[in-house]
């Protein structure tokens, strides 16, 4: 078994995902930020979509269910919270699965961004697609949810594989290295931040990461490590609180 993952900028800063079941040839989108670009990329690829799969209710992830749905009939899958904008056809929660062929996705917690916020993973593949839970060298802010929430959150995510792919919704990675090395001085950081200037200097996407790459690297992570001496979910919730005042 595996999957094709296609991936393109829309929006400001958002990425839109669209997985293939290349067994069956179903398809799905992970989120809904923009229907217009979903259905372009969808007409591009030749793709007949069959889910779409949402990780939390905000607009720029669920605005775009209604006009995708209208246009291809799919099944529209995701947390409760989701109605608050639009119909779920199937709702989830940790500890789901959700079927795209021959493709198991297993749903895993994710609250702290949003109360309801999941993620999705493919274990097979080794591939997590994680919406605004955790970003390259960064994380969700907590417009809903507990510094201890998100940072178990964050925790059930650190657990899945050092090779697994990462694809977070948003290149915020540049801005997010600002920060990492205004409170980390850890020299495996600089090297890395060293790279994503360049990178993003060529116009280079920096998604997707891996599990491992942010365990060594990503200030959200490692907060216990540059707060020592208080509970894992307050060093967390320090760093997080910092990165919010942050004005680099």
């Amino acid at each position: 078994m595996s999957i094709t993952i296609h991936q393109f900028p829309c929006l400001s800063d958002n990425y839109g995902f669209l997985v293939r079941d290349d067994a069956t040839g179903l398809a799905a989108c992970i989120d809904t930020p923009d229907a217009t670009a979903i259905l372009r990329e969808l007409d591009k690829t030749g793709w007949k979509l069959s889910l779409i799969l949402n990780t939390h209710w905000h607009p720029d992830h669920a605005g775009g269910n209604a006009e995708i749905k209208a246009a291809t009939g799919c099944t529209v899958v995701g947390p409760a919270e989701v109605e608050r904008l639009s119909p779920v056809d199937r709702k989830v929660s940790g500890g789901d699965v959700v079927e795209l062929g021959q493709t198991r996705f297993e749903v895993i917690e994710s609250g702290g961004h949003t109360l309801g916020h999941i993620a999705y993973f493919d274990s097979t593949d080794h591939v997590a697609f994680v919406g605004d839970t955790l970003f390259a060298l960064g994380c969700g802010r907590l417009f809903e949810g507990t510094a201890a929430q998100m940072w178990d959150s964050l925790q059930r995510l650190a657990a899945l594989p050092d090779d697994t792919r990462v694809y977070c919704a948003h290149e915020y990675t540049a801005s997010n290295a600002r920060f990492a090395l205004s409170v980390d001085g850890d020299p495996a950081l600089k090297a890395r931040t060293d790279e994503i200037f360049a990178a993003r200097e060529r116009g280079e996407w920096t998604v997707p990461t891996t599990i491992g790459l942010e365990k060594a690297t990503n200030p959200f992570l490692r907060a216990p490590m540059l707060k020592p001496g208080l509970p894992a979910h307050e060093a967390f919730g320090q760093v997080r609180a910092a990165k919010d005042a942050f004005k680099g």
